[in-house]
């Protein structure tokens, strides 16, 4: 038998900031965390549902780390259950750019409504309804 994957636990963001990018994901409903693995070290997490990304500072990675750690390589969706007209709005009122959308894509399990935007290190950020 050959083993299956479920979900996403959690994906690293370099990121050049760690405090500009906790003030950044909270406006979007993260939550800051500290976590300590078992190598003793205190590490720090953006959560969300039952996801998180670990944020790792420019130049500072933990180890293992991906072969090539960039500030702003990044480029993922994130689902929310909300109308993106009041995500327009929400934005609108934090002064976060809206760089394209609302338009039409294909996610994971079908057709999606997407707004993009960029966070502090330039990451590409979709958030997406599913339709």
């Amino acid at each position: 038998m050959t083993p299956t994957l479920s979900h996403i636990d959690h994906f690293v963001l370099t990121v050049t900031n760690i405090s500009a990018t906790i003030s950044f994901y909270e406006q979007l409903g993260m939550q800051a965390e500290t976590f300590h693995p078992t190598d003793g070290s205190a590490r720090t997490a953006l959560k969300f549902g039952k996801q998180k990304i670990n944020l790792h500072q420019a130049g500072h990675e933990f180890e293992p780390k991906a072969k090539s750690t960039t500030a702003g390589s990044a480029d993922f969706c994130l689902i929310t259950p909300d109308d993106l007209s009041d995500w327009v709005t929400h934005l609108n009122t934090l002064s976060i750019a809206i760089e394209d959308g609302p338009v039409l894509r294909t996610g994971a399990t079908g057709k999606i409504g997407s707004l993009y935007l960029r966070d502090p290190d330039g990451n590409l950020i979709e958030i997406s309804r599913y339709l």
